[in-house]
């Protein structure tokens, strides 16, 4: 690769999201970056990093009121390099079918569209190939450092389809398939390169593409060979693997990594009572990161109720993680309206759920706050009124960020019944493991509080809701199964599954290998989750994915080949 001189280095934010992650990832491969504020800086720029996560239609009105879209299109034209990444590879195109009377920057042909919900879940969210379309003479040109091999993060509902038509010979480098659908996944034309997946999110594989276009002259000439047909695109979407670190203070007020048995986190009375301790989040964390973890949860179970929000040690714990965790990091716990301790500010869930992204977070989890959502969004649609209101979290803050940015987290537990009808209009499935007097029903409900109090809704109602308010995907815990080490419920995942397009992350009860294969086998989730077998060593990550992969489960390789 050709060096290159020390050049200004920016990074074109308009509100997005997680940005934070980006700049670690820049300082991660040695360099600066510096904030564009104003239509000066654009003039001051050497290259410019425009990262985007949301909705289009948000992204090019915040382009079009700061005063950036045409200095960005002069700054293009000026032939110096830009790099776009998710939604800022998205407005580059002509527009989209997510906001359709907006109008995109149109230096790209083509429109950015939504994908079929009804073949495959959508988001399209997890780890999947970028595969090269055209063959570049590698010898004599600096060119993106993508490799068919490695996998990179995708999370969004749109995308531009990849013809193999029109135009797309002169600016298409790799395409993606997803399900029946093939997508553009990157660009390179002149002086823009641009990536539909995250590459501060995907791992050594993502850095090395973002430290190519930072060092690299990446200055496309006119395309020469065909371009690959969409059918000789091969599908690559993997399995994703979760880490989960729920954490909490212990008694004398250190975050700690804690692991609950069917929820209770403290240990037996004859070992002292005390909350158990399984490490520290980020060093914990970091391992996970280490050893093959395609995404990591921190699960928030204190309230920290007696201190300002701003002062809340889950946003530093998330500042401290990205600064060395380059995969999707979700937290969750207290995403909720916020009063300070002396009642002086009141945080709106979408703004706590901003600091949280401005703090390293990709995604938040919503627990009891999506219950009471679902609860008056039933109660809205039974009297007969519009059950979208755009009052609730979920809401607003998948207006704000997209809805792949919001996960609900359901905390259910079996109610046994002997028959349908004793479950009171629930949603009942026949069970293959009757309950303690025989009952061969049963229906999950849903709790709040941690588990400590259960609600009139059943699972399917509080998914489905969920879905129709915005979210994205659905971590679906169970009471039942926690700590056990026996099996994930597959009665209540496949169910689950059956409920909802959006993604499923199969959590509580792994005890083995083999559960991972089997909830995977059985139901189809689109992740897996665990949290104390990997704590404490007891089931490695990577013996996990090497299992998934001899049954022929698509994974991401712990180790990629090539990458930083």
């Amino acid at each position: 690769m050709a060096a290159v001189a020390k050049q200004k280095l920016y990074l074109l934010d308009y509100g997005a999201g997680n940005v934070r992650s980006l700049l670690n990832a820049v300082e991660r491969l040695g360099y600066t970056i510096e904030y564009i504020t104003t239509v000066d800086d654009f003039d001051k720029a050497d290259k410019i990093i425009f990262p985007g996560v949301g909705a289009f239609g948000y992204a090019m009105k915040a382009l079009q009121s700061k005063g950036f879209a045409e200095p960005l299109k002069a700054f293009v034209a000026s032939g110096r390099p830009l790099m776009g990444i998710c939604v800022g590879m998205q407005v580059l195109f002509e527009g989209s079918d997510e906001s359709p009377s907006q109008p995109g920057l149109g230096l790209f042909e083509g429109r950015v569209r939504l994908f079929d919900s009804k073949t495959k879940t959508v988001p399209h969210m997890g780890w999947n190939s970028a595969q090269i379309v055209h063959e570049e003479h590698r010898s004599s040109l600096d060119v993106p450092d993508l490799n068919e091999e490695r996998r990179y993060y995708f999370v969004h509902s749109y995308g531009v389809p990849y013809t193999a038509a029109g135009r797309q010979s002169e600016f298409v480098y790799t395409a993606t398939r997803y399900g029946d659908e093939t997508i553009v996944s990157s660009i390179w034309k002149g002086n823009v390169f641009a990536t539909q997946f995250h590459p501060e999110k995907s791992g050594t594989a993502g850095l090395a593409a973002l430290q190519s276009f930072i060092e690299g002259d990446l200055v496309r000439p006119t395309a020469s060979k065909a371009l690959k047909a969409p059918v000789d695109i091969r599908k690559e979407f993997t399995t994703r693997v979760i880490a989960c670190l729920d954490v909490r203070a212990n008694d004398t007020g250190d975050l700690v990594v804690t692991k609950g048995d069917q929820y209770d986190v403290r240990e037996s009375a004859d070992k002292g009572g005390d909350v158990r301790n399984l490490g520290k989040p980020v060093d914990l964390a970091k391992r996970y990161f280490d050893e093959g973890a395609d995404e990591i949860a921190f699960l928030n179970i204190t309230s920290f109720r007696n201190m300002p929000f701003k002062d809340m040690p889950m946003l530093e714990v998330l500042r401290q993680a990205s600064r060395c965790i380059f995969v999707p990091l979700t937290i969750g716990g207290g995403v909720r309206d916020v009063v300070d301790p002396d009642g002086e500010q009141v945080w709106p869930a979408v703004q706590v759920a901003g600091e949280y992204f401005r703090s390293g977070a990709d995604k938040v989890s919503i627990g009891s706050d999506a219950v009471y959502a679902a609860e008056r969004y039933l109660q809205r649609a039974a009297e007969g009124r519009e059950p979208l209101d755009g009052t609730t979290a979920i809401e607003q803050i998948a207006e704000r960020y997209g809805n792949q940015a919001v996960v609900i987290s359901v905390d259910p537990r079996r109610i046994y019944v002997r028959r349908p009808d004793d479950a009171k209009g629930h949603h009942v499935i026949k069970t293959a493991f009757p309950g303690p007097n025989g009952e061969e029903y049963c229906w999950y409900q849903c709790t709040v509080k941690g588990g400590r109090e259960g609600r009139d809704v059943d699972v399917r109602q509080l998914v489905t809701a969920c879905a129709a308010l915005g979210a994205g995907e659905i971590l679906l815990n169970c009471m039942d199964k926690d700590g056990t080490n026996s099996g994930y419920d597959i009665e209540l995942i496949a169910d689950t599954k059956a409920a909802v397009s959006i993604p499923v992350i199969a959590s509580s009860g792994a005890g083995k290998p083999e559960h991972f294969s089997e909830v995977v086998d059985k139901t189809g989730v689109e992740a897996v989750l665990a949290a104390g077998i990997f704590h404490r060593r007891e089931v490695p990550i990577e013996a996990v994915k090497n299992h998934m992969s001899q049954h022929g489960i698509a994974i991401r390789p712990v180790k990629q080949t090539g990458s930083v």
